[in-house]
């Protein structure tokens, strides 16, 4: 691990000026950012510790939803009664993801920023433009079973490794983040970016910009919703597909859904073409068929993964028709 300077921020005026130095990163729970300077991939020449900022709270907002403190534990947003009994999904992601210690210590906002886990992006020795810009792609041509088959690109193919912010993006979240220019409000749609050709640059927040809070609209839908995660280990595994979903049936129909999949992407993949097919339609298992069939006909496998693209089908079409039995369509 290199040397670097330890600030301690006592607001978030403080924090956002402190982050505007060249190469600082701001440390929360410290679960994936201080693993990365252990292995000298992240390198920053300052840390600014946010962890006493009043931002570790989940409060219900004049116009409903949910307000998401970016220093609420894993565990503890997990655990609210109120995200347990309005947005299970998000509970069900949480509990899904690392062990009951790494929950305790990761932070909302840490989870959003978490790196790939990509084999290459860790090892030093290989070819990763997410690491070295320019440098190229390893996974392309190497083993790349755990990697994405949707919104790929030339330059990477690395998977998004978050469970939580699957859920989220089903969910219609939004971000609050806070920088030099002051307070802006992204959708979570927007917050992550796909590889394209500078797979490095992986959110859209501008340099300094620290994520404050993650908003939850009043989404009564959400009552009833399911996360789905399927991966090589019952315990402490990333997924090689997951699916997030929240289906409302009227009269064998459906009068709401939202879906979105984790495992198969750069970023948590809301699965708009499918809501788009399902929306109005019967709430079957045929017409699960085919909106998974809709979303999943841009998907590109590679020699170790195309089996994921099969697999997230199965996994969404299971997922819906868990949700229309409990709902007493199926």
């Amino acid at each position: 691990m290199r040397p670097f300077t330890y600030v301690r921020a006592g607001d978030v005026a403080e924090a956002v000026r402190e982050a505007a130095r060249p190469g600082a990163k701001f440390l929360g729970g410290g679960t994936n950012l201080v693993d990365l300077m252990r292995e000298d991939i992240e390198r920053p020449s300052t840390l600014v510790d946010i962890t006493r900022l009043p931002l570790a709270e989940v409060t219900e907002p004049p116009g409903g939803g949910l307000r998401i403190g970016a220093l609420v534990r894993n565990s503890h947003l997990a655990a609210h009664p109120l995200v347990r009994a309005r947005y299970p999904v998000l509970s069900q992601a949480l509990l899904s993801g690392a062990s009951a210690q790494l929950r305790n210590m990761a932070t909302v906002g840490g989870n959003l920023l978490q790196r790939t886990r990509c084999l290459y992006f860790y090892d030093g020795a290989a070819a990763c433009n997410k690491r070295e810009p320019g440098s190229g792609c390893d996974a392309i041509g190497g083993f790349n079973r755990y990697h994405a088959v949707l919104g790929t690109s030339e330059s990477c193919i690395a998977t998004h490794p978050s469970d939580m912010a699957v859920a989220l993006a089903a969910l219609d979240a939004v971000v609050e983040v806070t920088g030099e220019g002051g307070t802006r409000r992204i959708s979570l749609g927007d917050f992550h970016r796909l590889p394209e050709g500078t797979p490095h640059l992986e959110t859209t927040l501008r340099p300094g910009e620290l994520v404050t809070a993650v908003e939850l609209p009043e989404l009564p839908v959400a009552a009833r919703s399911r996360y789905r995660k399927v991966r090589d280990r019952a315990s402490y595994a990333f997924a090689l597909v997951s699916v997030a979903a929240a289906l409302e049936v009227r009269d064998g129909a459906v009068g709401a859904v939202r879906l979105a999949l984790g495992g198969v992407a750069a970023k948590p993949w809301r699965a708009h073409e499918a809501e788009r097919v399902l929306l109005g339609g019967p709430a079957t298992e045929e017409a699960f068929r085919q909106a998974a069939d809709a979303e999943l006909a841009a998907a590109t496998g590679r020699p170790d993964n195309t089996f994921k693209i099969e697999l997230a089908r199965r996994t969404v079409v299971a997922t819906l028709r868990q949700l229309a039995a409990e709902a007493g369509t199926a």
